[in-house]
């Protein structure tokens, strides 16, 4: 890396390479609850365990997590808007990150058979898990060069891929020896949630020792919570004016519902149709976070150099090949490439993503445009799992037919995509 290309040159005027690596240990520090909790370990005890694998067991995990995504997309954008008005976005990061620590960890409580308590801790530590996303995604603009938002991003991305991988790691290191001892996976399981919770505590501490509040309080009255609405109405009143941020807010819901049902069906997916063990399965998510953790900071700086529009579809054409190659494939070789691939495209479409939102925004409401964006993403976490798990049981258990439709939003996301001009949309946004 030369000089004209260190951290220094990347960042916003002010901003210390250390605070840069502050904001990317949060992403660090919460990965490790999407990679075990949602992805590798929790999701798919859930159905063979809690649920005891019921014809509905699928469906139920996935609307457990549409039930937190919908209350995230109720409160997201008010509270990106609160965030702004007081300049608090580090306070309320603190409040979420405590609340999806405490919740992970209650949920080693939920046995065999305990549904309703699984669903209710589920809903409530990822609830807080989707605000933190949100608040965090916020400081981006702040701490990056607009013309280097990819790149940053990127290394938010790619550090937090390390941590799942770190996290995940640890608990594979517990659940062999478990295995190893005979233990069944309602003794091992439990533990693997205290180890998640632990280390999103750890891990996140340098962001509240180094990353600052540069926000500034903006004008605002004595009624908090109904300001923050009335100014969520203003922003979506004002859509004509960032109709190019409009536009790729739904290509998200699109391609973004494809990426959630890969990522919270993959263990499942795993088990049930490739027939792979708990510890082959977490290994198997390892190698995705290596991929992804390649395909953040890789294409990172490749979206800074080939735009932001040809980054996005290239990765959304990745992922429409992931999806053909693992839906056809029959021996475990072929889906550990089709893993691969969606590793690489993993990292990068969501990173790319965030990315192009921070393009978009307007320098004094940036928590409150991407508290839209986590409206965005939370609607396609709904659309996808739901869809997925939805096919699942009318299909008796057609776990591959459920796999290929989800090719059907990376499809329809490419074609959405094509229709945002990024350029009329950065004028928008600096006219703001």
């Amino acid at each position: 890396m030369t000089e004209a290309d260190g951290p220094d040159s990347v960042l916003a005027p002010g901003v210390r390479a250390r605070e840069a690596w502050a904001w990317a240990m949060f992403d660090f520090a919460n990965s490790g609850y999407t990679t075990v909790v949602i992805t590798a370990v929790f999701n798919a005890y859930f159905v063979a365990v809690v649920a005891a694998n019921a014809p509905w067991a699928t469906l139920a995990w996935t609307g457990a997590l549409a039930l937190s995504y919908l209350l995230i997309m109720v409160t997201a954008p008010a509270i990106g808007a609160y965030a702004d008005a007081y300049a608090c976005k580090k306070r309320l990061l603190a409040i979420s990150t405590l609340g999806c620590a405490g919740f992970t960890a209650a949920l080693s409580a939920a046995g065999p058979g305990d549904i309703a308590l699984a669903v209710v801790l589920l809903v409530a530590s990822n609830y807080f898990f989707g605000s933190g996303e949100n608040l965090i995604a916020a400081f981006l603009p702040e701490i990056a060069r607009a013309d280097h938002l990819g790149r940053v991003s990127g290394w938010g991305w790619g550090l937090g891929y390390l941590g799942g991988m770190a996290t995940l790691g640890l608990c594979l290191a517990y659940v062999s020896a478990a295995q190893a001892r005979g233990e069944p996976a309602s003794m091992f399981v439990p533990a693997t949630l205290w180890i998640t919770a632990g280390m999103f505590l750890l891990a996140a501490a340098p962001t509240f020792l180094l990353l600052d509040e540069r926000a500034t309080p903006q004008p605002h009255g004595a009624g908090a919570v109904a300001e923050s609405f009335a100014r969520l109405r203003q922003t979506l009143a004002e859509a004509r004016r960032f109709r190019d941020l409009a536009r790729f807010l739904v290509c998200i819901v699109c391609y973004q519902a494809g990426v959630q049902a890969v990522v919270v069906l993959a263990a499942i997916y795993a088990e049930q149709v490739m027939r792979f063990t708990t510890a082959q399965t977490i290994t198997l998510i390892l190698a995705v976070n290596v991929a992804a953790a390649l395909g953040a900071l890789g294409f990172g700086y490749a979206q800074d150099r080939l735009g932001h529009k040809r980054a996005i579809a290239a990765t959304l054409a990745g992922w429409i090949a992931t999806v053909a190659l693992a839906a056809g494939a029959q021996a475990r070789a072929t889906f550990w490439v089709a893993a691969a691939v969606a590793g690489l495209c993993l990292g990068s479409s969501q990173s790319a993503g965030r990315a192009l939102v921070g393009y978009f925004s307007p320098s004094r409401r940036h928590a409150e445009f991407f508290g839209l964006w986590g409206l965005s993403v939370k609607l396609s976490a709904i659309l996808g799992p739901l869809t997925y798990g939805a096919v699942v049981w009318m299909s008796d258990g057609r776990h591959r037919l459920a796999f290929a439709l989800t090719g059907v939003y990376f499809v329809v996301g490419l074609v959405l995509l094509a229709r945002v001009d990024v350029q009329r949309g950065r004028r928008a946004a600096l006219a703001e």
